[in-house]
């Protein structure tokens, strides 16, 4: 998925129904890092601090889809997050 992709501007987080942000996981990621999809890209909720994994190019947006995530990997996606 690119950033520009119309289909962005109309997914919302299906918890709160607000908008969701593209993040792109490069190769810098952190090896530990568990809690990464393995799809390289996802969407995020900083609201709520959840985020979706893409698979195949399709976002799993299904409430149990999302995971919670730490106070310092929210920090970290935040400066991730494409604009």
């Amino acid at each position: 998925m690119n950033p520009d992709d119309p289909l962005l501007k109309i997914l919302a987080c299906p918890l709160d129904k607000g908008p969701l942000h593209l993040l792109t996981l490069g190769d810098d990621e952190a090896p530990n890092s568990v809690a990464e999809p393995s799809a390289g890209e996802a969407l995020y909720n900083p609201r709520l601090r959840r985020r979706y994994p893409i698979v195949d190019g399709i976002p799993q947006l299904l409430p149990s889809s999302g995971e919670q995530v730490t106070e310092d990997e929210h920090e970290e996606l935040l400066k991730r997050m494409v604009p």
